[in-house]
């Protein structure tokens, strides 16, 4: 595939086809070790606290899928620190411990899942039906905690180049909360995957009429210290917006200033490969925009998928991809969304 100069090396051999196997890839971040939390004090893997002053109760979530290891780095190093809530009850939660403690970083792939994908489980038919599996034996026992949950921030990193961004499933309230934390500087409103609920999709925060919210943070490229970095700064601007932590908790990092004001869009296609033999036309990196309407950016089979409208966003491209897996959503910037929020100073990018 032509165009791949901006993909790390290992990407790049593995489209041209350059070996069988999955890519390997530099992890340029150490999985400490977690055996010390892996116990949890509610159930294995969740650390929760209340405070004495009454608050919403906000859960950090890391490791839904375990090769994604930048989250636990975090919550890791916040246990170790002592964070405590000064108001309401703060969760921070190891969600597929047993993928994550089989993270390898010489296979740093392999470790997604154990038997399917823990983020496409989240509907009340799979959850309380009789199926069985290592994520779904998991999600219930998660379930309860969740239930609990008034503020969710789910912690995900990504294979394929992309800007960061916010994603918040359709709940207009996750989208102005996503846009009041400021960061990333993109916020996608989208309907989740063909495949399956995530978490953010649970019936719990995805009622229109609820006021229970959650989002999902793509912080980064897996395995950078630069994606950790944003997943901490994140997490702390929510925690401070909930009033969870003191302003000025020691633990915590400081927003950084000069942020740019960020940009909502709403996904108005998710595009799910239907054969083996998707290909994009050119290696898109997520974030990139493409201006015309019915432009050719790849083909799933004899099929010709096109941009349905000017000034289409591409989210997270997958370029290598398997019949029913999402292969990219295709999104449109809402007018007149980004142009300011409360909550902090921002300047125009």
């Amino acid at each position: 595939m032509a165009g791949t100069d901006h993909l790390p090396p290992a990407l790049a051999a593995f489209l041209a086809g350059g070996h069988g196997g999955p890519p390997r890839m530099e992890v340029n971040v150490a999985l400490p070790d977690l055996r010390p939390w892996q116990g949890g004090n509610v159930l294995p893997g969740v650390w929760s606290f209340a405070a004495e002053a009454p608050g919403p109760h906000v859960a950090v979530m890391a490791a839904t899928h375990g090769n994604e290891i930048g989250g636990a780095v975090m919550l890791d190093r916040w246990l170790r620190a002592g964070l405590r809530p000064v108001r309401g009850r703060l969760s921070l939660i190891f969600a597929n411990l047993d993928a994550l403690f089989r993270f390898d970083p010489s296979d740093p792939t392999a470790s997604r899942f154990i038997d399917e994908d823990l983020n496409r489980l989240w509907d009340e038919e799979t959850l309380s039906g009789g199926r069985r599996s290592c994520e779904l034996r998991r999600a219930r026992a998660l379930r309860p905690i969740l239930d609990t949950v008034d503020v969710l921030l789910d912690l995900h990193s990504m294979l394929w180049p992309s800007d960061p961004l916010m994603l918040t499933g359709r709940p207009a309230r996750a989208a102005q909360l996503a846009l009041r934390i400021g960061l990333p500087s993109l916020v996608v409103a989208d309907e989740g995957h063909a495949a399956g609920l995530r978490m953010i999709d649970y019936a719990p925060f995805a009622d229109p009429a609820g006021t229970r919210t959650a989002l999902l943070l793509e912080a980064g490229a897996h395995w950078e210290a630069a994606t950790v970095a944003t997943m901490e700064v994140v997490a702390a601007r929510l925690l401070r917006l909930a009033g969870t932590v003191a302003a000025e908790d020691p633990v915590l990092p400081p927003l950084p200033g000069g942020l740019p004001v960020p940009r909502l869009a709403e996904v108005t296609r998710t595009v799910t490969a239907e054969t083996a033999r998707f290909t994009f036309l050119r290696p898109f990196r997520g974030g990139h925009v493409v201006h015309e309407r019915n432009t050719l950016i790849a083909l799933d089979g004899e099929e010709e998928i096109r941009t349905p409208h000017d000034d289409c966003l591409l989210v997270m491209p997958s370029l290598r991809t398997m019949p029913g897996q999402t292969a990219v959503r295709l999104a449109r910037f809402v007018p007149g969304q980004g142009k300011g929020r409360p909550g902090g100073p921002t300047r125009a990018a």
